[in-house]
């Protein structure tokens, strides 16, 4: 199997982990463990298994000149990304949050635009006015309250705050993927992302009972931090070093497939027409917003 192969594969194991990883990770908000905490437990965890796996490969040496772009990949890409994805997953839904992530591709073109003077087609700007406004859909005309979801719009909104952040990681953290190793990427931005979080989040993760929990939850956690975290982003980086960062974001479709499709099974949640539209304008914009012209 060559490269471009693996890399396929690689990116469509991790958005299908990130989808399953919605419900999972709202199921344990808030009786196991808070937000803030939860997000900080998930950096400073995945940080611990990369600090371990890179004592088996040589080390490298950073540039100077890169210093800033890591601490950068490690706010965006870890710590705000993931503190707003927690903090979103606590006040909505995991089938809104799986949704509202796909805009991420429409994001990067977005950004691409702005920062990197990428032009665009007349079917580009089509596609990202579809997403947003099935976002802004999703987050002014959905349902407001629900059963363990107290502020479904301000959730809404903090997942589409964690969607720019990503988006604004994988800019970032091209230039890098071409000059590092997977591992030393992924230990520094995981470590700074740590440090980062570690005032926001230190207070409710020091509040959990850790004796007390059940095995379920334990197993649960150690998804979160080794599946949905450790081997995701192993996954990510490798497929970023072999394919272009709007290409891995077409993958981003499957993540509400297997989010809504694990949702609805394991915790019977529903789909309502809101969602539905809304999920169906942004993978419209998704697919405009990324579609290759006929002659390239």
């Amino acid at each position: 199997m060559n490269r471009k192969s693996l890399a396929i594969l690689a990116a469509i194991a991790a958005n299908s982990i990130y989808g399953i990883n919605f419900t999972i990770g709202k199921n344990l908000m808030p009786e196991v463990i808070e937000p803030f905490g939860f997000s900080f437990f998930r950096i400073s965890g995945a940080a611990v298994l990369f600090l371990l796996l890179s004592l088996f490969f040589p080390s490298e040496k950073i540039d100077r000149s890169d210093i800033l772009r890591f601490i950068a990949c490690g706010l965006f890409g870890m710590s705000i990304n993931m503190t707003m994805l927690f903090k979103g997953l606590s006040l909505s839904t995991p089938i809104n949050g799986s949704i509202i992530i796909t805009l991420t591709p429409v994001i990067i073109l977005i950004m691409s635009a702005v920062f990197l003077k990428e032009k665009n087609t007349w079917h580009k700007y089509i596609g990202i006015s579809s997403g947003l406004i099935g976002a802004l859909l999703l987050i002014f005309f959905g349902i407001k309250t629900q059963n363990n979801a107290a502020n479904i719009p301000l959730g809404n909104i903090l997942f589409l705050g964690g969607a720019f952040a990503y988006s604004t990681y994988f800019i970032i953290a091209k230039p890098l993927v071409k000059k590092y190793k997977p591992i030393t990427l992924m230990k520094w931005f995981f470590l700074i992302a740590s440090i980062i979080s570690f005032p926001i989040g230190i207070s409710e993760f020091t509040a959990v009972e850790w004796s007390q929990l059940f095995i379920s939850s334990d197993f649960k956690l150690a998804f979160v931090v080794i599946g949905a975290t450790f081997f995701t982003f192993l996954l990510n980086i490798y497929a970023l070093k072999q394919m272009q960062p709007s290409t891995i974001g077409v993958f981003i479709y499957l993540q509400p497939i297997v989010g809504v499709l694990f949702a609805i099974i394991v915790d019977s949640y529903s789909l309502s027409p809101i969602q539905i539209g809304a999920a169906t304008l942004i993978f419209v914009g998704v697919f405009l917003s990324t579609r290759k012209p006929k002659n390239s």
